[in-house]
């Protein structure tokens, strides 16, 4: 009988020729885009620079939190022994393996280092007893070290469940499945350690003043309902490729719609106790940096969050209907990735900009990134079957329905 689902409407488990539709485009739009963000450099402006890292930065902290985000998806369903979302698993696998293209293109912000963070000069550090204070610790040296291990650590993480899954296909050893339950546990925990640090590092410490002790937190539940509204995207666009359509029923979209909706409640009130106890406090070394994000137009991006990042998926996804019918899904899943890719510019951009209006610079950065990437998720999936085709719970993710 498992035999039997299993190997049912097989056909439609590859991607395909149409792999190459999607990256070839992909591909090279996101190179022109990049290119053409990169020319900025070409002007000599110390201004236009500052600019354009920052804008970098946007979308890399964009673009790695959905890999993250992958990645904490696939540990999380081995650490559960989970079984409805096998069919969704592969895509997850093949969008943390970016880990390794992440980690090439973090070298821009290596060449930065000195646009972005305050705490990389010298000078300033001499000047400056807070800075002087933390140099054992924020210094180009080792934060370049961390950053290297940070990716060193999801690299290793990525490949090995991928490659490993991928050996099930071929195999069928369900002792592969149990030898991925044991890694998942300590995987975990080296994610949450890298996770919260790499969030201190890259963003938090773009203010070397400031610090909140729930950032890492805070990085982190943007980073899961952004994948999990990324995902729900992905299995719409390979549904309609004509891949998966029996496989991933309105069931698995309703489980999708559930993390998303629960995930978007665990970002506001993460966003909401940091805020309040900074505001309660009252310290100035703390409220400086909402400060400058409630000053101008950068107010009105605060207001948006609250509304775009929270209000509006909220209502839309508390009920069942929504969740189980794909089209609906899928524009929720668009608003929420806008939204943080929104959250990313509100933690970023107030360093650098008196002003929230967006520049073409900050698009060109999203969509160079994002159309590489994009390009390298689906060349990876033309390799392998779309799901884990011999794995022991396939049937019962197959079979699975919500209660």
């Amino acid at each position: 009988m498992g035999e039997q689902a299993t190997s049912a409407g097989s056909g439609d488990r590859f991607l395909g020729d149409a792999a190459l539709r999607w990256a070839r485009p992909a591909g090279f739009v996101g190179l022109v885009a990049l290119v053409a963000a990169a020319l900025t450099l070409t002007k000599g402006d110390e201004q236009a620079a500052t600019r354009f890292y920052h804008a970098y930065l946007v979308s890399f902290a964009f673009y790695l939190s959905l890999a993250l985000g992958a990645l904490f998806f696939v540990l999380l369903q081995h650490l559960t022994r989970s079984g409805w979302s096998v069919v969704l698993r592969r895509l997850a696998e093949c969008a943390a393996a970016n880990m390794l293209l992440l980690a090439v293109l973090a070298v821009p912000l290596v060449a930065g280092l000195h646009h972005l963070y305050h705490w990389s000069h010298a000078e300033a550090v001499a000047a400056d007893q807070l800075l002087h204070g933390k140099q054992p610790y924020l210094n180009p040296p080792f934060f370049l070290g961390r950053l290297a291990a940070y990716f060193l650590v999801w690299i290793l993480l990525a490949r090995y469940f991928l490659r490993t899954s991928v050996r099930q296909d071929a195999s069928g050893d369900p002792a592969l499945t149990v030898k991925m339950h044991r890694v998942s546990a300590p995987a975990m925990v080296l994610f949450g350690i890298t996770t919260t640090f790499a969030a201190f590092d890259l963003l938090m410490s773009l203010d070397p003043h400031w610090y909140s002790t729930i950032f890492g937190v805070y990085y982190f539940s943007g980073a899961a309902v952004g994948f999990f509204a990324l995902l729900a995207l992905m299995v719409v666009l390979v549904q309609r490729a004509g891949r998966l359509t029996s496989e991933i029923t309105r069931e698995h979209y309703q489980d999708l719609g559930k993390l998303i909706f629960a995930f978007v409640v665990f970002w506001a009130y993460i966003a909401f106790s940091q805020y309040m106890l900074i505001w309660y406090a009252n310290i100035p070394e703390e409220t400086v940096w909402y400060l400058r994000r409630q000053s101008g137009d950068w107010s009105a991006a605060g207001l948006a969050l609250l509304f775009g990042h929270f209000v509006v998926p909220f209502l839309l996804l508390i009920s069942r209907g929504p969740k189980r019918r794909p089209g609906v899904l899928a524009l929720a899943a668009v608003w929420v990735l806008a939204m943080h890719w929104l959250d990313m510019y509100w933690l970023v951009m107030p360093q650098a900009a008196a002003s929230a209006k967006p520049m073409l610079v900050d698009l060109l950065c999203l969509v160079g990134l994002g159309g590489v990437l994009t390009a390298a998720t689906a060349w990876r999936l033309r390799r392998q079957a779309l799901l884990p085709v011999r794995d022991p719970r396939l049937p019962e993710s197959l079979a699975f329905e919500n209660v």
